[in-house]
């Protein structure tokens, strides 16, 4: 019971975040989420004049910046590899017994196999623990960018697809903004977790 408890109160993040994803949909709400979040990033442009493929980059930062914090501490990087090992070393085992038909390790290793998939199945939930406080931190921005670039004329200069809008569709359907928020993003995150000595798998 216990458990089961600890395993809900673990997924709350990311279930609010699925609720804010969900809400997102309806078009008052996220005007209301954007314009209430554009009285504190609103000066950066309107203010300080910084172009939006600036702001960008420096909101990219920002989520690049507190990912790696969220994931620091609520991530065990040393527990999670020695799982990922052990289950490697779990399947070539298993692997070997089946391939000469060792009846006996094989039935040893089968009682073996539900504690692994249990290890499994915590390691999954803790990689999934930092996503939900993330996506509830980053989905206010992104409603934030929808609103600003609805009302804003901003250009960038992309490579490969030249000059276009940040809402233009380059890639399927995602905008340029997308596209750039999120090389923006990773390439930074690395800086960053470089930066912070933040482990990883």
């Amino acid at each position: 019971m216990a458990e089961s408890q600890s395993a809900t109160m673990s997924m709350m993040p990311l279930i609010l975040a699925m609720g804010l994803l969900f809400i997102a949909s309806i078009e008052t709400v996220r005007n209301t989420l954007g314009t209430s979040l554009n009285v504190v990033l609103g000066p950066l442009v309107d203010t300080f004049h910084i172009p939006f493929y600036i702001v960008i980059i420096i909101l990219s930062a920002m989520t690049g910046f507190y990912s790696s914090i969220i994931q620091k501490y609520t991530i065990d990087y040393k527990k999670m590899k020695e799982t990922q090992n052990r289950m490697k070393e779990f399947q070539k085992e298993y692997r070997e017994a089946m391939l000469s038909k060792d009846e006996k390790r094989i039935k040893k290793l089968e009682a073996k196999r539900s504690k692994m998939m249990q290890d499994q199945m915590e390691m999954s939930q803790a990689q999934f623990k930092p996503m939900g406080y993330i996506m509830v931190i980053t989905l206010p921005i992104f409603f934030w960018l929808i609103f600003r670039l609805n009302h804003f004329d901003a250009m960038i200069n992309m490579p490969f697809f030249g000059l276009v809008h940040l809402t233009d569709l380059i890639l399927g359907p995602a905008p340029a903004w997308i596209i750039w928020y999120m090389l923006c993003s990773i390439t930074l995150s690395q800086v960053i977790r470089k930066a912070l000595d933040i482990g990883g798998l």
